[in-house]
């Protein structure tokens, strides 16, 4: 904890509601904000860069573009002005129960290792909302999926406890939103290789939201697809309507699932799920289809209601 610059957490000193993203404690060993950006690659990259300064009536429209080389470090204080200048701060909400969907998980321990050298299985992901901290108990969702002799799809979470926690190299005592955190539990690591958790949610125990196996979504589709090759000038496809009995993907979080459309009224759908999410009302979805043996955005949508899982209660 006493690395050079990097400002000391003391969990029992820790009050969220004082929490800032730019407290010294925060920001010395955790990123604040998440910046996407175009890359220095060598195909297109000219053409990006007047599509999007050529751009008008969007978001982008006014947004400055940088062209940098990260290798040879030009340009790269211009970035750094705009980073200071232009991006305001987040607004962080510190004091909810922490939620974080896992994009990432490992089971971090090598062949041979003795026994009292296994570690648990550690987590990776963006917190949305909340603080983590070191020794909370926390529990994943939907944890362990099975199916019953009947074909029924029951969940168990998974309950464990935070070890350590870590941003980029930093450890930490606590982790607010912002930035890749990783978290390392007492969890089997077993349940964590190779991205076994992807998609799932992660958080206070009783505190995270319904497990879903049917959605009820407000949908809007594109009008043309997007990324399908035309032949001269051909022009691009329309998407069709959505058919009772087709096969979607929906990407929901970090969670890619398929589904069934069930039912289909004006910009209303019915969706059966192959595997079971946890989300929440409210929350965006993603619509894809198989065109052309690639899967393609045709839509996106809003959760207004579903069937949930009856979930087992916390043994603890």
């Amino acid at each position: 904890m006493s690395r050079k610059g990097l400002m000391e957490q003391d969990l029992s000193k820790l009050d969220v509601t004082k929490l800032h993203p730019l407290s010294p404690e925060v920001i010395s060993r955790q990123a604040t904000i998440n910046i996407g950006t175009i890359g220095h690659v060598a195909h297109g990259k000219s053409t990006v860069v007047k599509a999007i300064s050529g751009v008008q009536g969007t978001v982008a429209d006014g947004a400055p573009v940088v062209p940098i080389s990260a290798q040879l470090k030009y340009n790269i204080d211009v970035v750094c002005e705009y980073i200071v200048k232009k991006i305001p701060i987040p607004e962080r909400n510190f004091i909810s129960p922490p939620n974080m969907i896992v994009i990432r998980s490992f089971d971090v321990n090598k062949p041979g290792f003795e026994v009292d050298e296994i570690k648990g299985g550690v987590a990776g992901g963006s917190i949305l909302r909340g603080v983590l901290k070191v020794n909370q108990f926390i529990e994943v969702r939907p944890g362990i999926v099975v199916k019953d002799e009947t074909g029924n799809i029951k969940c168990t979470p998974i309950y464990t406890r935070i070890v350590s926690l870590y941003a980029e190299q930093n450890e930490l005592q606590f982790a607010v939103p912002g930035g890749l955190i990783g978290v390392g539990t007492t969890m089997d690591p077993t349940l964590t290789r190779a991205d076994r958790l992807v998609g799932q949610v992660l958080g206070d125990v009783g505190s995270l939201p319904e497990v879903f196996v049917e959605l009820e979504v407000n949908f809007f589709l594109l009008r043309r697809l997007i990324g399908v090759r035309t032949k001269g000038t051909e022009k691009q496809g329309k998407v069709s309507k959505l058919a009772k009995g087709e096969i979607l993907m929906l990407n929901i979080g970090s969670m890619s699932t398929g589904a069934r459309v069930i039912a289909v009224k004006n910009d209303l759908a019915k969706l059966q799920l192959t595997s079971p999410v946890c989300t929440s009302k409210g929350e965006k979805i993603a619509l894809s289809r198989r065109v052309e043996k690639h899967w393609r955005l045709i839509g996106w949508g809003m959760i207004q209601a579903g069937t949930t899982l009856d979930v087992p209660p916390c043994p603890l």
